[in-house]
């Protein structure tokens, strides 16, 4: 077993994971722990990443990976690390960690305005493929402006995935595919982008080196074997973004294929071949892990973190009885929501708009529809599945877009992550586009796919591509209901014309929207 294993974390929005991979890309072990990014202080739209004590979850949850695998620390051939998109770190001249944010910090309204106000949005976005909503340029404005002593003291900075590679190697470095979440990188060259750099007041000597993913950048310290458990001089590998590495763990590297990653949020995908931007800004555009690859994706705000939210706020119960019979709690809401047909008897779930880059803005969170006559017919039951069909509509809206842009509706779609590992949602999924999903064998293909790179890196596969494609491995597909998908038809056209009379409700001041873009 010696040096045959994997270990790649990935630091999500929601959650800190680290999986253990053997060279055949079997997942040997998981270990999971639920964060949260509270407000920083009093700042309006704020979110804080606590680099200290988030850096100790993460620790926490190797040591569990490599004990639920039952393998020494010398067993593991290398590690390599993902995380969510957007959020970044910034460090001083000594290398410490001053400030850090995750992907939905939203405190740099006035800032993005005016970038906007000014075009520099547009000339971003021309060229990074993002607009101003939660990438660094406001952000960055608005520390020089509250932050004044802080800014004027930075001496790197870097996204999170490349801060968990710092804390393991003691080396400063970045990927496209990460790079590339900042706003700060030129898609077409895959690096950092003179241009963008001096509209955000960056100097080039904060900015990392870019490597490819699958890159040795150096060996676990010996303060970092120490946190962590793993072995000193274990080899670090450059991984990358989230979703750019899932698609990577599902084998999809060919353009033209639509994909949708189920996790905290949802991101629908396609893999181009060229660096297409939207020209109406409604989607963005980043770099794919392979060198000659891009992605353009739609995403579903708080998608999955809505079930979670359910879960916790109402349903208690019902996940305390799961644990009791050894089942995930997930799986218990599904099989109540199993009993419900499509439209959930009336009863919507207005939560994620369709993502409009630009612009993006969500309306209040609801629920619309309850009989009160019936409690048995109107009730939890009803709730779950109407969060899983809203999911599954904003899934559609980005797939026609994606149509429109490529010029092909989609034969087939991908779906992984946590969203796909229960039967229901991937059947809504198929009923409401009316294609056949294909659900992967292994759910956490962002954590396969950092793997893979790893395993790639130190000898244990030729390249990565072909070593992905060989790898992945898919259920039986979900095939549509015709019943259905007509059904689903009709009672998506209804759910639009629910959600923008709702947006109005928000933006008249009615309502407090589940949230509101810096600048929209």
């Amino acid at each position: 077993m010696a040096g045959e294993h994997i270990v790649a974390i990935d630091a999500g929005t929601g959650s800190c994971r680290a999986a253990v991979f053997d060279a055949a890309g079997r997942q040997v072990a998981l270990a999971q722990c639920e964060w949260t990014h509270p407000p920083d202080g009093d700042i309006p739209g704020s979110s804080r990443f606590d680099t200290a004590r988030n850096w100790q979850l993460i620790g926490g949850c190797v040591r569990t990976a490599l004990e639920r695998a039952s393998l020494p620390a010398e067993a593991i051939a290398a590690v390599s690390a993902t995380s969510m998109r957007e959020g970044m770190v910034l460090y001083d001249r000594a290398g410490r960690e001053v400030w850090a944010c995750p992907n939905v910090d939203g405190r740099a309204g006035a800032e993005a305005e005016e970038l906007v106000a000014s075009s520099d949005a547009e000339r971003i976005y021309a060229r990074a493929g993002d607009w101003v909503a939660i990438t660094a340029p406001p952000r960055l404005r608005w520390l020089a402006r509250h932050e004044p002593d802080l800014f004027a003291g930075i001496g790197g900075l870097g996204m999170l995935s490349d801060w968990i590679l710092y804390r393991l190697s003691g080396r400063q470095v970045t990927d496209p595919t990460i790079g590339s979440s900042s706003a700060m990188f030129d898609l077409a060259t895959r690096t950092w982008s003179p241009e963008i750099l001096e509209i955000c007041g960056v100097e080039p000597a904060w900015v990392p080196e870019v490597v490819d993913p699958g890159t040795v950048i150096g060996a676990v310290t010996a303060r970092a074997a120490a946190e962590t458990g793993l072995a000193p001089g274990t080899p670090v590998v450059a991984g990358g973004a989230d979703t750019q590495l899932a698609l990577i763990g599902i084998g999809v590297t060919q353009p033209g294929a639509i994909s949708v990653i189920g996790g905290t949020f949802w991101q629908t995908t396609a893999i181009l071949d060229e660096a297409l931007v939207d020209p109406k800004r409604r989607l963005r555009t980043l770099c794919h892990a392979m060198s000659d690859r891009w992605m353009i994706e739609g995403i579903g705000f708080l998608s999955g973190l809505t079930m979670r939210w359910f879960r916790d706020a109402f349903c208690e119960p019902e996940a305390e009885a799961a644990r009791a019979r050894g089942l995930d709690p997930y799986a218990a809401l599904e099989e109540l929501a199993a009993q419900v047909p499509p439209g959930a008897r009336g009863v919507t779930g207005v939560f994620s708009n369709v993502m409009n880059a630009q612009r993006w803005v969500h309306a209040a969170p609801a629920f619309v529809g309850f009989d009160v006559g019936d409690p048995a017919g109107s009730g939890k039951k009803e709730c779950i599945r109407a969060i899983q069909e809203s999911a599954a509509y904003v899934v559609r809206g980005h797939a026609e877009i994606v149509a429109e842009l490529i010029g092909r509706r989609p034969e087939q779609v991908v779906f992984t992550g946590g969203g796909a590992r229960g039967r229901l949602w991937p059947q809504i999924l198929a009923d409401v586009l009316g294609v056949p999903v294909n659900v992967p064998v292994v759910r956490e293909s962002t954590s396969l796919g950092a793997a893979l790179l790893a395993a790639t890196a130190v000898g244990l596969h030729d390249d990565v591509g072909s070593a992905a494609r060989a790898i992945a491995a898919f259920e039986e597909p979900v095939e549509p209901d015709p019943g259905r998908v007509a059904a689903y038809d009709d009672l998506y056209e209804g759910w639009r014309r629910l959600y923008r009379a709702s947006l109005e409700m928000s933006e008249a001041g009615l309502t407090r929207p589940l949230w509101r873009a810096a600048g929209a």
